[in-house]
């Protein structure tokens, strides 16, 4: 989906306009600094920094199956880049459902918070937690995992 794109793209966009007046200005060190930081930004921002997206239909067969939670993100939300990053390793655990891609999961959002798209939405056994401390969604992973 493209919407998932623009604001990466937007961050390629104006990291090489700065970069292009920096090295026109005579100053090409900072020049390939603002574009190393744009660029940094916008891989950061892509949904690339994501596990891979499944349905929501999937997620909550599998979730029912071994457990996990499921957490409903998209692209560009700075909560759910904070939750992804904080969890690190630990979010390939969890099934994870980008509501700009699914229009089920986006339903299932905006169920449970009152018909908004709000996000990150963790579901855990059935019952949603909206924008959940790290800590604790990492708590809800068993341990053997």
């Amino acid at each position: 989906m493209m919407r998932a794109w623009i604001l990466p793209m937007l961050f390629v966009l104006c990291g090489s306009l700065v970069a292009t007046g920096q090295a026109f200005s005579g100053s090409p060190g900072s020049a390939a600094a603002f574009l190393l930081a744009f660029a940094l930004l916008a891989a950061v921002y892509s949904p690339l920094v994501f596990p891979r997206s499944i349905s929501a239909t999937e997620a909550q067969r599998r979730s029912a199956v071994d457990g996990r939670p499921v957490v409903f993100w998209r692209p560009g939300c700075t909560y759910c880049l904070r939750l992804r990053l904080r969890l690190g390793r630990g979010a390939r655990q969890l099934h994870w459902v980008d509501i700009w891609r699914d229009p089920a999961g986006a339903a299932v959002v905006r169920e449970a918070n009152d018909g908004n798209e709000t996000v990150p939405t963790v579901v855990v056994a059935g019952r949603p937690h909206v924008n959940p401390d790290p800590a604790w969604v990492r708590e809800q992973l068993s341990p053997s995992e």
